[in-house]
């Protein structure tokens, strides 16, 4: 009982730190701002990540491409890891840190948004993606733990949580990305109805 009660405290304080840094809560308005432009003209978010960082992003693009609280159209999102045929052939042909930037080479356009997710920010295929977007004019989003590793100086944005327990990270993780989902789609829809 103690230890769960432990968990939950240590989640709590990651979030409150959230709560409190200023500059974390400006940029996630930036994310949100970016998106919204991109969306507005015809460009698209991209996501990736590992492991439980391709969960996060598989889900937040499928809350962009799907619904979150209102009944509207379908916004261009995907996470990079699900056609699992691109993946395995590309990962055996090319190596695996090459899965994400060939598929940004490939779907990417100038004024699309790539999110990466990883706690550690040091993805060698995330990294490897942040840099082909970044050549090609796509905006870059972090998403990390406390020191943002390799893809801080490739991002212009940096969403990273003040913490190196990686379970604490990802959760952090899907809060910010549920804000941002909610608040590109207020932003986008905002004559709708949210579902109930």
């Amino acid at each position: 009982m103690e230890k769960i009660r432990e968990v939950i405290q240590q989640s709590v304080e990651v979030k409150q730190q959230l709560l409190s840094d200023e500059k974390l809560v400006r940029c996630i308005r930036e994310v949100v701002h970016v998106m919204v432009g991109s969306l507005r003209t015809g460009g698209r978010v991209m996501f990736c990540g590992n492991g439980g960082s391709a969960a996060d992003a598989q889900h937040l693009a499928a809350e962009l491409s799907g619904r979150f609280y209102f009944d509207r159209p379908p916004l261009p999102a995907e996470a990079l890891h699900v056609n699992t045929s691109y993946l395995t052939a590309v990962a055996n042909d090319y190596g695996y840190d090459e899965v994400f930037a060939r598929m940004v080479r490939g779907q990417g356009r100038k004024g699309d948004v790539l999110v990466g997710l990883s706690t550690s920010g040091n993805s060698p295929n995330v990294v490897k993606a942040f840099q082909a977007a970044r050549e090609m004019g796509i905006t870059v989003v972090a998403f990390t733990g406390a020191g943002g590793g390799e893809m801080a100086p490739l991002a212009d944005l940096l969403l990273n949580v003040p913490s190196a327990d990686t379970p604490r990270i990802q959760e952090a993780h899907i809060l910010i990305g549920h804000i941002v989902c909610q608040l590109v789609e207020s932003e986008l829809f905002a004559a709708k109805e949210p579902v109930k």
